[in-house]
């Protein structure tokens, strides 16, 4: 190892290098992006603007977008320009730091999407004591235990990938810099980043996605309880929606980080952290805010105003 060369970048090489291909996916992912943050943005500006949505829900799904635009923006900006750019480049330094808001995005994200399935639990199955179960300090207290847990599970990853020599090859078969492509390019032993990153992975998501699952399990048990089947449909409609988006999350986020290093596969590798970290962003805005009626009526009330304004 002594006479290899450290490494001080690394090369993204991205989804294609046919330039042709390339210009058709900055277009994708430009478009997507846009959704994105327009989508996002509108749904944290109206949650903030109109007092009828200043409930737990409501609370939660502000956080998400924020989260979202935060997710996305960590890797899809760099993205864009690497799809134009001639040396697709990043330090790795760099590399590491965009590892870490990785990390921490997506530990964020499933408990939060957590908290949101018990605000729902909550909401469904014991309406008399919502509020004393959802106050105001146990939503903040939610919140804070959701970014503190996705803090220190990036924050443990990226303390042993600090360890890591990395020196000769240099290039990443993908777009963004994520934990396991670049433990592929150690020169060191990475026995120790795998065991923690799985044994990470599987306690934070086996509680996350445990907590969740528990919460529509009783959400579903109650709703079938119900007689009407107009009082079943809404519910079930909004669930069916949540648990889709929530199933897409899990199943790829904890594939990419808990398979065995001997499965690698560069194209299901692209294909999950799409999933998780560009497509998800965009749809959760679609899926948890913009097919709501409040916030349908909030938004038209918005829009109202600002035409009267005019």
């Amino acid at each position: 190892m002594e006479n290899q060369t450290t490494v001080t970048k690394f090369i993204l090489l991205g989804l294609s290098s046919d330039p042709q291909m390339q210009i058709f996916l900055f277009s994708v992912f430009l478009v997507i992006y846009l959704i994105t943050l327009g989508g996002n943005i509108v749904i944290m500006v109206v949650i903030r603007a109109d007092s009828h949505l200043h409930t737990p829900m409501y609370f939660f799904l502000f956080h998400l977008s924020f989260l979202d635009i935060c997710y996305s923006s960590v890797t899809v900006p760099n993205t864009l320009m690497n799809f134009l750019a001639v040396h697709k480049t990043i330090s790795v330094n760099g590399c590491i730091t965009q590892m870490f808001f990785i990390l921490l995005s997506g530990g964020a994200e499933v408990f939060i999407l957590s908290a949101m399935a018990y605000d729902r639990y909550a909401a469904i199955c014991d309406p008399l004591r919502y509020m004393e179960r959802m106050s105001k300090g146990i939503c903040v207290l939610l919140m804070s235990g959701a970014w503190t847990t996705g803090f220190f599970y990036a924050l443990l990853n990226t303390v042993f990938t600090l360890k890591l020599h990395f020196c000769g090859y240099n290039e990443i078969h993908h777009f963004s810099c994520e934990l396991p492509p670049l433990l592929q390019l150690s020169c060191t032993e990475t026995l120790t980043n795998q065991v923690v990153l799985l044994t990470s992975a599987v306690i934070f998501a086996s509680t996350s996605f445990l907590l969740t699952l528990i919460s529509y399990i009783h959400i579903i048990s109650t709703v079938m309880r119900i007689c009407s089947a107009e009082g079943r449909r809404k519910p079930f409609s909004t669930c069916s929606f949540h648990l889709i988006v929530v199933g897409l999350m899990y199943l790829t986020g904890f594939f990419q980080y808990t398979k065995p290093s001997s499965v690698y596969s560069e194209v299901l590798d692209e294909i999950f952290s799409i999933q998780y970290s560009v497509l998800n962003p965009m749809l959760n805005p679609i899926v948890y805010s913009l097919k709501n009626k409040e916030v349908k009526t909030a938004l038209r009330k918005m829009l109202g105003k600002l035409k009267f304004l005019k």
